[in-house]
């Protein structure tokens, strides 16, 4: 009877499903396992420079007494928390900045997301040809310059020479010209058309893009069903569609909570009239026009803050509602 004294591979450890030992897995060195950040260090580093070091900056100013003795001698001259307690007791942010900002976020985001949704439906329907021609034409309003739309708007509403006071008085509902820029209301209604103007070719972009891609087999079953057009999109397009509706609303929140061109170059918005300021062009004016710069500093922060809130407010909203 001979014995088999051949040497034998090593046992293998099997995962045995019934609580067996589990085979050990080899720890991967760290240039695998740190190669995607490796890749992105690149793109890091650029952001921490162009973004993060400023908004630093600008929280460190905005709790100094910063101003022109403190540029030229290059001192410090911290004051803890004193801009902000001095901003939350001024009268111009709770009657004028707030609400002026706040409530033109929410007109012109509604505007801007409606009007660019209803053009992406009109898009969607119609054929390739004139898709493109419809895409290429809105898409020139979204490239034009906030500089030149503004002094376009300006142009329009001007008080002596402006084409709607021109078209008013010829028709006879206006005997003499009106500056529309004196008054908030009027004023902010032509800062509304012109951020709607200029933001909604985004949305109808990107809406449409989502809207490609909604199967036509649901939207021919409920025509078949009986579901009218408001039905449809309600019922089926926009549950397709909540994550682009996410991105558009927050995006268009960001922008339009921190419009400052477009007010701040229409006549009286650069300050002289105290009654349009919003928070971006109030921190322009403390820091630039009255050398304030922790001041105006501690007000760019404030903005930041509330559209952060705003954002994660949202975000979680939407991250809830996908778990029901």
């Amino acid at each position: 009877m001979s014995v088999d004294v051949r040497p034998q591979p090593p046992a293998v450890h099997r995962t045995d499903p019934a609580g067996g030992e589990a085979p050990r897995r080899r720890k991967r060195p760290f240039f695998v396992t740190g190669r995607p950040w490796l890749l992105l260090a690149p793109a890091l580093v650029v952001l921490a420079v162009l973004l993060l070091w400023p908004l630093v900056r600008v929280v460190i100013f905005s709790l100094q007494d910063y101003g022109l003795r403190e540029i030229v001698s290059g001192k410090t001259n911290f004051i803890g928390l004193a801009n902000y307690a001095e901003i939350f007791g001024n009268s111009t942010l709770w009657t004028v900045a707030l609400p002026n900002t706040v409530v033109f976020a929410i007109l012109s985001v509604s505007g801007t997301v409606i009007l660019g949704t209803l053009v992406a439906l009109l898009m969607a329907s119609l054929g390739t040809f004139w898709r493109t021609i419809v895409g290429s034409a809105i898409m020139v309003a979204w490239a034009m310059p906030a500089v030149t739309g503004t002094y376009g708007w300006v142009w329009i509403f001007d008080a002596d020479n402006g084409i709607v006071n021109q078209l008013l008085k010829g028709l006879g509902l206006m005997h003499e010209s009106y500056n529309w820029f004196t008054n908030p209301i009027s004023f902010y209604g032509i800062v509304l058309l012109n951020i709607i103007h200029h933001g909604f070719p985004f949305v109808a972009i990107t809406v449409l893009a989502g809207l490609l891609g909604v199967p036509k087999e649901m939207l021919e079953a409920a025509e078949v069903d009986g579901a009218g057009a408001a039905r449809r999109f309600f019922s089926i397009i926009v549950p397709s569609l909540k994550q682009v509706f996410a991105v558009v609303i927050i995006l268009s929140t960001i922008w339009d909570f921190k419009v400052f061109a477009q007010v701040y170059l229409m006549p009286g918005g650069s300050g002289s009239n105290r009654q349009v300021l919003n928070l971006g062009v109030w921190s322009y004016v403390e820091s630039f026009g009255q050398n304030r710069y922790g001041f105006g500093s501690a007000i760019a922060v404030l903005l930041t803050l509330v559209l952060l809130a705003i954002t994660i407010v949202y975000v979680r909203t939407m991250l809830k509602e996908d778990k029901l």
